[in-house]
């Protein structure tokens, strides 16, 4: 890449940090947020504030799944309420429409969820992200989120 701001077609977000392969129980999944290549007004499955999670796939591709409290369920208000049910489902491979595999470079790998906590390593992204979405009181209050024994 260039100096210069990378052009969409320069841009992917699928890197030697992406985590590969559906990770187990506590395992290690990447956080996503949409970059500017993704049609989130064309969209009908990932909404404005969703949480979305996700591995590397071989062929280069992600497979995501996501959480946006289509139903405004109270407990998913938070942007890492909606990160932890997506991880969960994707762990527990539970039956869902909310997932999809997706271009590498419609989304950006922003941190990291395990059995322990979110770590986010990119939250200008983040904020970038719920502010589009109207959604910045969701926003976690650091970059380091610890849940709490299951």
């Amino acid at each position: 890449m260039s100096a210069a701001s990378p052009t969409l077609k320069e841009f992917t977000t699928y890197s030697k940090d992406t985590p590969v392969e559906r990770p187990g129980l506590d395992g290690r999944a990447g956080v996503f947020v949409p970059t500017e290549a993704f049609d989130l007004a064309g969209s009908s499955t990932i909404r404005k504030g969703a949480g979305i999670v996700g591995f590397g796939n071989p062929d280069g591709s992600l497979t995501v799944y996501f959480e946006a409290n289509r139903f405004d369920e109270t407990s998913l208000h938070k942007w890492e309420n909606k990160i932890r049910k997506a991880y969960d489902r994707l762990v527990m491979v539970a039956p869902t429409v909310s997932k999809g595999k997706m271009d590498a470079a419609s989304l950006e790998l922003i941190g990291y969820i395990d059995g322990a906590g979110i770590t986010i390593k990119q939250p200008e992204s983040l904020t970038h992200w719920l502010t589009i979405s109207n959604a910045l009181d969701t926003a976690p209050e650091g970059t380091q989120i610890t849940f709490g024994r299951r």
